[in-house]
């Protein structure tokens, strides 16, 4: 699908936010397939991942560290900063006569910060190890993780260009490249993962055994998958006639606000990944190793983030795809002082995703037991299944989690960096406090207290969020939200009901493996979503044929 107008207006005169753009529902539709496929092949090369180096054991959590560290500095030195800023700064920039200019000077100083810090980084790969593993880790241990480091740590100005370039086409309403590029990422490092398993190098966990092939090709794709994701943006940026020429100096470039808020951005995603980095990191890294000393499976590093993988799938398709859309006019409303229509967006953006995201929550905690083990064919079922306590502990938090990303987003739209770094506070230290707890507990149950911190964190942020955009904006006019999420509880609870019967009856005609695995999510699932729906649909819940209808419509032209 082409999402290229039919004319083609410079980043000057386009009008990103305008109201006669595309439809909020159109727009998070072609973002969510995007999504979707490239989560779909993320799950299949993480699947192959761990078929490569195994689900648990020191193999494992030593390529997750080090490539888990370009993804924290992207977030800390690109993702969080340049979210925050290039959209409301393109929308302004609209309105300037000298605006693609200043897009220009934005770009420039913000890859010159990246370049440099990727640099400075790389080099210091091997303490930037030190700090995110256990400090019991033996040196084969260590020295693996430090090359793979030195590899991997690169991506992370690729992953900040594919940032400005998405966030440049987002501004100006063009979604689809930039949620689709991912999709082109997974099946670079899909082909790199394929040779260990054509050359019969299946889960190598001893890490005596990974020579420098292996390190190279491992590593190697999955650098060369980020330099393609972002790569694959430079011919829809210069299909809507954007071109890019370096443009240097700051004085009077009106980028003091930009900078300002950049400031606080970072301060925020900075205090964020130092709490994993400092904590949540070492203290699940420390379990991993204690398992291994017992003889025991149980979630370390490597379970947690494939249960974070699965657990930010429907916030990827979903919310973040809707509220992209709605981050765009939010900008454009709050530059324009339309508060009225701003808050309007706020309740769009909580109630369009809670429609599926809430019997997705049913879903997956019900299914929690089966859902692991569908994923990870080969894997031994009690290794898989050692993630379900800190999956069910994320997945109860997946709608508050939705609701403290929105705030943020209408934060930044009124250029306001300041508050999302006092939530940040908050939220990082309340779940810093519950993974320190974590730590005090048996190795069996310390991933699933760092899933109920994080749970715990994202309501509190929320809540506290939504309380200082109502001193902001006024009343925000919830109490239709909480009736419309109210119902989807009911008829997600009731959907449960029936799913769980579904389930008992499954399970007690076949045997425990990854084909019952597969038949329950395959029809458990389905069952559990479509009852809630028509249910919710029968109490009137109006988003269900706001969210589905262009589906429906497309089904019944087929």
């Amino acid at each position: 699908m082409s999402d290229r107008p039919e004319t083609t207006p410079s980043p000057s005169s386009a009008a990103p936010g305008a109201k006669g753009g595309p439809s909020l529902v159109r727009s998070g539709a072609l973002m969510a397939s995007g999504t979707m496929v490239s989560r779909v092949l993320g799950m299949v090369r993480q699947s192959m991942t761990i078929a490569v180096v195994g689900g648990v054991g020191l193999a494992a959590d030593a390529w997750n560290a080090a490539n888990t560290l370009p993804n924290l500095f992207h977030l800390l030195l690109a993702g969080g900063v340049l979210n925050a800023v290039i959209v409301p700064q393109i929308t302004k920039a609209s309105r300037r006569p000298d605006g693609e200019v200043f897009v220009n000077r934005l770009l420039t100083v913000a890859m010159a910060i990246m370049g440099a810090a990727t640099v400075l980084l790389t080099l210091a790969a091997p303490l930037l190890v030190w700090l995110v593993v256990s400090k019991g880790w033996d040196d084969d241990a260590r020295g693996l993780a430090i090359a793979f480091a030195f590899i991997c740590l690169p991506q992370m100005f690729f992953y900040g260009l594919y940032t400005l370039l998405g966030q440049v086409l987002n501004a100006h309403s063009r979604f689809a490249a930039y949620m689709w590029a991912p999709a082109v990422a997974n099946v670079v490092a899909i082909a790199g993962l394929a040779w260990f398993l054509l050359q019969g190098k299946r889960t190598v966990t001893d890490v005596g055994s990974w020579d420098a092939t292996m390190i190279a090709v491992l590593a190697g794709s999955a650098t060369l998958s980020i330099v393609v994701q972002a790569l694959v943006l430079i011919p829809p940026l210069r299909a809507i006639g954007f071109r890019y020429r370096p443009t240097w100096g700051l004085r009077g470039s009106g980028l003091g606000s930009a900078s300002r808020m950049a400031m606080w951005a970072f301060g925020a995603v900075a205090i964020s990944q130092l709490g994993f980095i400092l904590v949540t990191s070492p203290v699940l890294t420390g379990a991993s190793d204690a398992s291994v000393q017992a003889g025991a499976a149980a979630a370390g590093l490597t379970a947690y983030q494939f249960a974070f993988l699965i657990f930010m799938l429907p916030h990827s398709i979903i919310t973040v795809s809707l509220v992209t859309a709605i981050f765009t006019r939010l900008s454009g409303a709050a530059q324009d002082g339309d508060t009225e229509s701003v808050k309007a967006d706020l309740r769009s953006g909580m109630r369009l995703p809670a429609v599926v995201l809430i019997p997705g929550t049913a879903a997956m905690v019900l299914l929690s037991p089966w859902v692991l083990p569908a994923l990870l064919p080969g894997t031994p079922t009690a290794d898989a299944r050692a993630a379900v306590g800190v999956f069910v502990a994320m997945a109860v938090g997946l709608v508050p989690y939705g609701w403290y990303y929105l705030v943020q987003r209408a934060c930044y739209a009124y250029e306001d960096g300041k508050t999302p770094f006092v939530l940040q506070l908050i939220v990082t230290g309340v779940a810093v406090a519950f993974t320190l707890f974590a730590a005090t507990r048996p190795f069996e149950h310390t991933a699933t207290w760092v899933g109920i911190g994080q749970t715990v964190s994202n309501l509190a942020g929320a809540a506290l969020g939504l309380h200082l955009l109502r001193r902001r904006l006024g009343p925000l006019g919830l109490a239709g939200v909480v009736q419309q999420n109210v119902r989807l509880l009911v008829a997600a609870g009731v959907a449960t009901v029936l799913a769980g019967a579904v389930v008992l009856a499954l399970t007690r005609v076949a045997a425990d493996g990854w084909l019952t695995s597969v038949a329950v999510v395959g029809v458990a699932g389905p069952v559990l979503l479509l009852v809630a729906l028509a249910l919710a649909a029968r109490m009137r819940v109006p988003e269900v044929a706001d969210v589905l209808g262009p589906v429906l419509r497309r089904v019944r032209r087929s």
